[in-house]
């Protein structure tokens, strides 16, 4: 059943559309990934000329919602877990990222672009885990 009060193709379709052309840009100018696990990770271990772009693209990632902000109400979100959960969340999160090799911007934009069988197999993967939690949550533990 799908929630019509919520559902948003044409604004889900335009971010869609603006990160594809971020990617994009951002392969053409620095010829690297957009992988926000692989620039962060770059930046726990810099490597001289690389902190100032890494800076610039995480800095980008916390200032839209400000910008935001500016113009619209966030929506409210509710999350139902504590902070342990959400800590345990976040580490298995940057355990999978490892090995994996990449996360969801790296293997599910930019790898799945290059049609890199890496990237298909890592996306289905996340994918279909995704799926089982939530159906597992839902329906098994509710």
């Amino acid at each position: 059943m799908i929630d019509w009060d919520h559902f948003t193709p044409w604004s889900s379709f335009t971010g869609g559309l603006l990160i594809g052309c971020a990617v994009a840009a951002f392969v053409l100018v620095h010829g690297r990934m957009a992988g926000v696990s692989g620039i962060v990770g770059g930046l726990l271990r810099p490597a001289g000329r690389d902190v100032g772009w890494r800076v610039a693209f995480i800095g980008g990632l916390l200032a839209a919602p400000a910008l935001y902000a500016l113009v619209e109400r966030f929506p409210l979100a509710t999350i139902d877990a504590g902070f342990p959960v959400m800590v345990l969340a976040g580490v298995l999160v940057g355990l999978g990222t490892r090995y994996g090799s990449g996360c969801t911007s790296g293997h599910g934009v930019c790898g799945i672009s290059r049609l890199s069988p890496r990237s298909l197999v890592a996306t289905a993967t996340f994918m279909a885990v995704g799926f089982v939690t939530v159906f597992v949550a839902r329906h098994l533990f509710a």
